[in-house]
């Protein structure tokens, strides 16, 4: 897993200067300032990220691949995106793939690689992860024919069962398909531990990192795995999902495609004509982020300088967070507790109150927070909480330790007040 360094605060900027890129920060609900805990379903958007988008909308806007100026300056931005989100997960351009989102990506890749199966072949999957990485796999094994193997999650912890992971890998694995953080309970899990472990047994390894970017910087080389997806949204860009494949493996995979279309490349991979701008700005939302430190030479080098202060001011204010929440009776936190490996987004619930009506009641003081199962229904279903739900809240870099302060208010009061 990515190696965190020392924050050095002399070459960050400070949360004040990142807010003020924000234009949804100025938004306010009935008086009332709001503060965004919603990050772990898709987060704010900078100004630079909606100008790129505007600007490519404005004056680039064409198809891609003909001889007049729009369309060759659509071919450079697609070029330049690809590089930048090469940057962003530590891969070549020539292993990006742009699509609708990680869940169409990954139903997508799933079929691909459903044609190289055979009936009996194995997947693992795990409970604790967001149903995008579940059901297509699911999917899969219903019209091939396969096994699909579920990894446990320990509902006391949050975490993975590894030993139960182990009883399941065999010599009929074929796929491993892991997230990389839970969206519900924010847990990381060592992908490169699972990775490993699956390439000894022969298996493929895709992952799931679309709560893990947002929060850890993606080093696909690093974790070994074969497939990576993740969605900009998460982090501070446009809805477009990235799908990273090992250059061999993208070759050698047989996805559906139009007879016309590309036949090598990423490009074999994507169908139809792209959200182009969205892909700009996914671009434009990558560079936001190596713009937030002076540290480092490359781009990569800006953002791990951004990545690692970012991961140690969302760790001091998970902490609160969660301290704050701990300290109030009638609360009860899910995951694992702050010092562990996780992201800084809390789970909890109120005894005696839907997790609907939490966040509701929060929404009128301008706090929001989501709520319901986050599509990892197993998740919620193993805590035994499918009929009322988990309010989660999550920090994201805009985050300031008063919203944190004004969040424990609100749930103190809603508490004080209950029933």
């Amino acid at each position: 897993m990515p190696q965190t360094r020392e924050p050095n605060p002399s070459k960050a900027i400070s949360v004040a200067e990142i807010r003020a890129h924000f234009p949804a920060l100025e938004r306010r609900d009935d008086g009332h300032t709001v503060a965004y805990f919603d990050g772990p379903g898709g987060t704010q958007v900078p100004r630079r990220v909606a100008d790129a988008v505007v600007e490519y909308l404005y004056h680039h806007n064409a198809n891609t691949e003909w001889a007049y100026p729009t369309s060759i300056e659509t071919d450079a931005a697609l070029a330049f995106a690809r590089q930048a989100l090469a940057d962003f997960l530590n891969a070549s351009p020539a292993e990006i793939v742009f699509g609708a989102n990680m869940t169409t990506l990954t139903f997508h890749l799933s079929r691909a690689l459903g044609r190289g199966l055979s009936a009996g072949d194995e997947i693992i999957v795990t409970e604790l992860d967001h149903h995008a990485n579940i059901d297509p796999w699911m999917e899969l094994a219903k019209e091939r024919d396969l096994c699909v193997r579920m990894v446990r999650m320990i509902p006391e912890t949050g975490q993975l069962d590894w030993d139960d992971f182990s009883r399941h890998l065999n010599g009929r694995t074929r796929i491993v398909a892991m997230g990389a953080a839970s969206n519900a309970l924010g847990t990381i899990n060592d992908v490169r531990a699972a990775t490993e472990m699956a390439h000894e047994a022969g298996a493929l390894m895709f992952v799931d990192a679309v709560h893990y970017a947002p929060h850890c910087l993606p080093d696909v080389r690093a974790i070994g795995c074969d497939f990576l997806a993740c969605s900009a949204y998460k982090f501070n860009g446009p809805h477009i999902g990235i799908l990273y494949g090992r250059n061999d493996l993208l070759e050698a995979t047989d996805f559906p495609r139009l007879r016309p279309a590309h036949q090598t490349g990423p490009e074999r991979a994507e169908n139809g004509t792209l959200n182009h701008e969205g892909i700009v700005g996914a671009a434009a939302a990558v560079d936001f982020f190596a713009s937030l430190t002076s540290a480092g030479e490359t781009r990569r080098e800006h953002l791990q300088a951004t990545f690692d202060e970012l991961h140690a001011r969302g760790s001091v204010l998970f902490a609160a967070l969660w301290e704050g929440l701990a300290a109030i009776n009638g609360v009860r936190l899910y995951g694992p507790p702050p010092g562990m490996s996780r992201t800084p987004t809390v789970a909890f619930t109120i005894e005696g109150s839907h997790s609907r009506d939490v966040a509701q009641r929060l929404a009128e003081s301008g706090v929001f927070c989501s709520h319901g199962d986050f599509y990892a229904m197993t998740v919620v279903d193993r805590l035994g909480l499918s009929e009322e739900g988990l309010v989660r809240a999550g920090c994201a870099p805009y985050t300031t330790p008063g919203e944190i302060e004004r969040l424990v208010e609100g749930i103190r009061s809603i508490c004080k007040h209950r029933g």
